[in-house]
């Protein structure tokens, strides 16, 4: 593997699910990453995404270097052929060549900022750190997707399924605030890697990129699309057609325990950080069904599976 930067990346999917779930079982390959460095470049928050994949690479026997750019670096430009007499002090084209110089492994987190959907698609942050790095980039979550996200969540349903085939429903819920696609986006591709049966919900103007979701079926009646669920994945974005926008945040779309009962008592996951009573009613969280610190603690262990793979690459 050169790169992980989409779910494009894998070459044998069952290998690598294999691959992290042996790592689950001896938790470490301490020799593998000795003398390697793992450079964590975040351009917003992170908790999990930071806290696992900086586990998984100590847990390889690697060093890592943890920059917020934002705070302790130079603002960075990523566009080319600009007259930088701004606020940019650095090119991308200096700034990756130098980290590859620090760096076996570059792991990069950065949002869209959810207004120019044309340039969000164009994903310059990871783009440009793939075309002038010399070492491996690792995706910490991106413009469009999550990757590693998507590895997690794959491990997770693969340990827990009770049946060959499963039925998958992603379902959209509201929020306070216009989140990404990214979640989403790469959760439908790795389902679609999967022999799963899987289907989305989300309200009238809350479609993903169909360039995504492609034969996926969508279904606007929440209700119907839970039907027969053996996983629920409950998760909130905002419009795509309307790029960015929140179209509708009351409480109909909440998953609580009377969703959950037209399921096949489905496990309910989440990627977290989740609000409470708002995406997710206390009664699902706090009950058998909920599966979301399972799915967290795979964190580590997809993540040691991609940094393995990159190290050996």
């Amino acid at each position: 593997m050169k790169n992980y930067i989409d779910l494009f990346d894998i070459e044998d999917l069952p290998a690598l699910l294999q691959e992290a779930l042996q790592l689950k079982k001896i938790n470490s390959d301490p020799e593998l990453g000795k003398g390697k460095t793992l450079g964590m470049l975040f351009f917003n928050p992170s908790l999990r995404t930071r806290l696992s994949t900086e586990k998984a690479a100590k847990l390889l026997g690697m060093e890592v270097m943890v920059i917020n750019v934002n705070s302790d670096g130079w603002a960075l430009e990523f566009e080319d052929g600009q007259v930088m007499d701004s606020n940019k002090a650095e090119h991308i084209k200096e700034g990756a060549a130098v980290l590859s110089q620090y760096c076996d492994i570059i792991a990069v987190r950065a949002f869209p900022e959810l207004k120019d959907k044309e340039k969000d698609n164009a994903e310059m942050v990871m783009n440009g750190f793939k075309k002038y790095a010399s070492v491996p980039i690792l995706n910490m979550e991106s413009a469009t997707g999550h990757p590693l996200q998507a590895l997690t969540d794959a491990l997770t349903i693969t340990e827990l399924k009770n049946v060959k085939r499963p039925k998958v429903v992603l379902t959209w819920a509201p929020h306070p605030k216009a989140l990404p696609h990214a979640v989403p986006n790469s959760f439908v591709q790795m389902m679609q890697k999967m022999d799963v049966e899987l289907c989305i919900t989300n309200p009238e103007g809350y479609n993903l990129n169909s360039e995504i979701t492609k034969n996926t079926r969508v279904f606007h009646d929440q209700e119907e699309a839970l039907k027969n669920a053996d996983f629920v994945y409950v998760k909130n974005w905002s419009s795509y057609e309307n790029y960015g926008e929140a179209l509708k945040t009351d409480g109909d779309w909440t998953f609580n325990q009377e969703k959950l009962r037209v399921t096949n008592n489905a496990k309910v996951m989440h990627c977290l950080p989740v609000r409470r009573n708002v995406v997710i009613a206390d009664d699902v969280l706090d009950s058998e069904n909920s599966v979301v610190i399972h799915q967290a603690n795979n964190r580590t262990f997809a993540a040691q599976a991609v940094l393995k793979k990159l190290l050996q690459g």
